[in-house]
């Protein structure tokens, strides 16, 4: 096997599919950050399953970097925890 060759489809590959993302970047982006810049609240980030795992990691970051989040998993949120969301969030 040629694991060069290998990794390089595979990143060339990624770099095309990153490119049509690009093109496909819409106005409800603008929407969003503006949501959560303008905030009086916390962002609440949700996922199940590796959704999950990505959201909590962004969540995450996101607290560090000073915007106030925090994952929420769908299920402690059926069974409880729904409370911790208050009136200025946006999940």
């Amino acid at each position: 096997m040629n694991f060069k060759e290998i990794v390089r489809d595979v990143l060339l590959t990624e770099a095309k599919e990153l490119e049509k993302t690009a093109n496909k970047i819409s106005f409800d982006i603008e929407k969003a950050i503006d949501l959560i810049v303008n905030s009086k609240g916390k962002l609440i980030v949700t996922g199940v399953g590796k959704s999950g795992l990505v959201g909590a990691k962004i969540a995450a970051t996101l607290a560090s970097t000073g915007t106030s989040s925090f994952f929420l998993h769908p299920t402690e949120a059926m069974h409880g925890d729904l409370g911790m969301i208050g009136k200025d969030d946006i999940v």
